[in-house]
């Protein structure tokens, strides 16, 4: 049996519940971590102005093309909202961020920029491929990948305290679940496949 998300009510129909989890969700959404986490490494990889500047750039191929891609498919009807809550409609543009991805890795190394942002932005690219590889057979929570990949990079670059970040990865399992967006077995699954992100950057930075 598949899992397939519902449509979520308009936002006025929903219930405060149901408008608190929507917030959580749009605002902790996968590419916003992606962003943050890209300038906070960027600053981390340098301590300097310069090293943001590399964040910035990392994050234009990893969060804010793949932003685009999406919000281009759902204004053309290709996809149902921002999220993607259909997992037959997530291959394509997922593929269109792994090339992204891919470019800007390619553009990093090229430009000397440092080892911790290419390790993440390569970290990164991995990350996306194996979610691809799960989403073609489940609906896993996509949202919750990324989250517990961030909050294990966060540790590793800054320290153990950063995992107290565990409690936002949390909200956004619990705010998948009140949307009836993921079963809890696909939020596990995507905290977990986090990890690979994490190892990966561990390794290279």
């Amino acid at each position: 049996m598949t899992f397939e998300a519902p449509a979520p009510p308009a936002f006025a129909d929903s219930t405060s519940r149901e408008k608190a989890a929507r917030v959580v969700t749009d605002v902790l959404a996968p590419a916003n971590l992606v962003i943050v986490l890209l300038l906070l490494i960027g600053w981390h990889s340098t301590r300097s102005w310069s090293g943001l500047g590399w964040g910035l750039l990392a994050a234009l191929f990893c969060g804010v093309i793949p932003i685009g891609i999406i919000t281009l498919g759902v204004k053309r009807g290709g996809l149902t909202d921002k999220h993607i809550r259909v997992r037959r409609q997530r291959l394509v543009p997922m593929v269109l961020s792994l090339v992204s991805v891919a470019i800007g890795i390619v553009l990093l190394y090229t430009l000397g920029a440092p080892s911790e942002v290419s390790a993440l932005v390569v970290a990164l690219l991995v990350g996306l491929l194996s979610s691809l590889l799960v989403t073609i057979g489940w609906q896993i929570s996509l949202h919750n990948s990324v989250a517990g990949g961030t909050v294990m990079i966060l540790a590793l670059a800054f320290g153990p305290w950063l995992l107290l970040t565990a409690l936002g990865a949390t909200a956004i399992g619990w705010s998948r679940t009140v949307l009836k967006a993921h079963t809890l077995a696909q939020i596990l699954a995507g905290t977990a496949l986090g990890g690979v992100a994490a190892l990966v950057f561990g390794l290279l930075r």
